[in-house]
């Protein structure tokens, strides 16, 4: 099965997906080995502690979070970044309301919903 994104893409014209309470994300290019997302938290909102076996860059493009990486925390602003290797325990709460942009190798496929992938 394969997965490709449109090469142009624009934020006002995507649609967001609740992913939990409080967060919402935009996917915003990718094909069977990379996917980028847009991710907005409202204050207070979690991004559970779990763990997948993609590698992972996230850059802080707005807000404050307190970002656990393999039991660390750190609190991430505007212009920071954090990296997370595969299969390690991570996590975010919001401090400050703002947006993530997610880089994921491979895709993730658990992002996509059946009647969105295409063959």
């Amino acid at each position: 099965m394969q997965k490709q994104s449109e090469e142009y893409l624009f934020g006002e014209t995507l649609a967001w997906e609740e992913v939990a309470p409080g967060v919402k994300r935009q996917l915003m290019g990718y094909d069977g080995t990379i996917l980028m997302a847009k991710v907005q938290f409202e204050v207070g909102s979690v991004g559970a502690v779990h763990e997948h076996f993609h590698a992972q860059a996230t850059y802080v493009v707005s807000g404050a979070f307190e970002v656990e990486i393999d039991g660390q925390k750190k609190v991430l602003r505007a212009g920071d970044g954090f990296y997370i290797p595969p299969h390690v325990w991570h996590g975010a709460v919001c401090q400050e309301a703002g947006v993530l942009i997610d880089v994921f190798s491979p895709i993730r496929e658990d992002f996509f919903k059946p009647e969105t992938l295409t063959t």
